[in-house]
């Protein structure tokens, strides 16, 4: 039944185009191992003349079946677009670069010219990138126009394709990159701005959910200066911050193609929306759609945004969701203290939603911590003969055993301890963890707070951040403890308490946490069930930002 109600949610998402140039295997969900678990697909390849386009997104590719798959693409000089993206689930990293390096092995020997190459959302990192190095630099990709993939690498095979394609007269001209969820943070940014930069002929920039802070932003805004040509700019749940966003709203300024931006969820913050409400009263002249929804923007300011489009004869839709509400409610005490902005985006790269007030409680747990030990050791020795130090509670104790004083004693290190201990690759486990740290949550302690979110963000991103990581079925497991879904194997739900509620609202909005997952989420929620019905506060709060996050149909 779980499977049954993911599998019609991930199919109502999908959108499949053919035409009679394209192959497609696009979301069949085909595990693909060896030889012959590719034998229809590979005759079908074989005997499609004119074969331009091959769709293999959301299926799973082993070493064996690639290298078969490539064998009968060696012939295939009419292929143009390489629709990959998603391939790799469940794969083992080291699986990736040698079913990568065969695939583009063959598109070299076919002397293919690609204008399209979708690696995206395959969070294989630098190793798997290595398995494209070689593709990318060949003559295969001087004339690609549309690039999906991650990280430095990447960026210095762009930086190479360019120049050996500008020495034999046709630089490369690369319209559209799309690389999604693909943990680029500031240093692959910064590189691939870089190569933007040189590049000048980008007219789509996808982006979304890469960890990229404002260095990484501002180099980012510095290379799209350098693309007149540039339409969409799209990248949504990055972290911007004030700075981030001055430096992208000075760059606008150099633009006048751009029809789409996309800085949702990006925390450009009040100053950050004035700088680029005062870029749209001067420029950008056929600006179509605008999105800073859940920036953390002050009222005043979100009306400066509304009024500088207002006069715009093309525009059509701005996006403000999450705004103002969140600003009033959450921001009184942020809005006039850059430097604390500052501290956040420099020591915590990795919490891309991390707000202001949580850095402060993370900084007084640490000025707390060296009194800790000798307080706990006053109050042991009362029950201890003769006198002796505390014994620490270990991760094991605290999750056999939760409770707020457990996961405090852990220390300052608690986040990393428990992600160490916490095995990912099962997802009961990832699960359990999940639901033991979460029911400890206390709305009204910000130390306790604090400590588990910090915590609940550190295993789920270990999670969702490794390759090999089954998220729908980590998302069918938590749907059936939470009561949800009716479990096939006859697991019994917890008792849910509030924290599970509030750590799940906190956890859908950050980075790391699959935009699909939120759709099944959303799905679930939406439904009436009994066991939530003791915490009906939570679970509203929870249901209307599911709502908010939930891609509209």
């Amino acid at each position: 039944m779980a499977s049954d109600d993911v599998a019609n949610l991930a199919d109502s998402l999908a959108k499949t185009q053919v035409d009679e140039s394209e192959l497609s295997y696009k979301g069949q969900g085909l595990k693909l191992d060896n030889a012959q678990s590719v034998e229809k697909m590979v005759k079908a390849i074989e005997e499609f003349d004119g074969l331009r386009a091959l769709r293999l997104e959301g299926n799973t590719i082993g070493v064996e079946a690639a290298q078969t798959i490539a064998k009968a693409l060696q012939k295939k000089s009419d292929l143009q677009c390489c629709h990959w993206s998603d391939m790799f689930t469940g794969r083992l990293r080291a699986e990736i670069p040698p079913a990568l390096n065969s695939l583009g092995d063959a598109l070299i020997t076919a002397g293919a010219r690609l204008k399209v190459l979708d690696l995206s959302d395959n969070a294989f990192g630098p190793d798997g990138v290595k398995g494209i190095e070689k593709l990318l630099k060949s003559t295969a990709c001087h004339t690609l126009q549309e690039l999906g993939r991650h990280c430095c690498i990447l960026a210095a095979a762009l930086t190479v394709c360019h120049k050996e394609s500008s020495a034999l007269g046709a630089p490369l001209q690369l319209k559209v990159f799309i690389a999604g969820r693909n943990r680029l943070e500031n240093d692959g940014a910064t590189a691939l701005a870089q190569a933007f930069q040189l590049i000048g002929s980008l007219e789509e920039v996808h982006m979304p959910q890469n960890g990229i802070n404002h260095p990484g932003v501002t180099a980012l805004a510095t290379a799209m200066q350098h693309n007149p040509q540039l339409r969409v700019l799209n990248l949504n749940d990055n972290t911007f911050t004030k700075r981030g966003a001055i430096a992208m709203a000075e760059a606008l300024k150099h633009l006048r193609n751009v029809q789409v931006i996309n800085f949702g969820d990006c925390l450009v913050r009040s100053e950050g929306a004035s700088a680029i409400a005062e870029t749209l009263r001067e420029g950008l002249p056929i600006l179509k759609e605008l999105n800073l929804s859940f920036g953390e923007i002050t009222e005043e300011a979100a009306l400066e945004v509304a009024r500088s489009v207002q006069h715009k004869d093309q525009f059509e839709k701005l996006d403000l969701n999450g705004d103002i509400c969140n600003s009033l409610h959450e921001l009184s005490d942020d809005e006039g203290e850059p430097e604390e902005d500052d501290d956040e985006e420099e020591e915590d790269d990795d919490d891309d939603d991390e707000d202001v007030e949580e850095e402060e409680e993370e900084e007084e747990e640490d000025e707390e911590e060296e009194g800790e030990g000798e307080e706990e050791k006053s109050e042991l020795n009362q029950f201890s003969t003769p006198p002796s130090a505390p014994r620490t509670p270990d991760v094991s104790t605290f999750l056999s055993f939760p409770s707020p004083d457990k996961l405090l004693r852990l220390g300052a290190k608690r986040s990393f301890l428990i992600q160490q201990q916490v095995d990912v690759s099962d997802v009961s486990k990832t699960v359990e963890a999940f639901l033991k740290i979460s029911s400890v949550y206390k709305e009204d302690d910000a130390e306790v707070k604090s400590a588990v979110l910090e915590s609940i963000d550190a295993v789920l991103c270990k999670a969702f951040l490794t390759p090999s990581f089954q998220g729908l079925s980590f998302m069918s497991s938590l749907l059936v403890m939470l009561g949800l879904l009716k479990s096939e194997d006859k697991l019994k739900p917890v008792k849910v308490v509030p924290g599970h509620l509030q750590c799940l609202e906190h956890a859908v909005k950050q980075s790391y946490f699959p935009r699909e997952h939120i759709t099944v989420l959303n799905a679930f929620m939406a439904r009436p069930n009994k066991s939530l019905e003791p915490c009906s506060s939570a679970r509203d709060r929870l249901k209307s930002t599911l709502q908010k996050l939930t891609p509209e149909s």
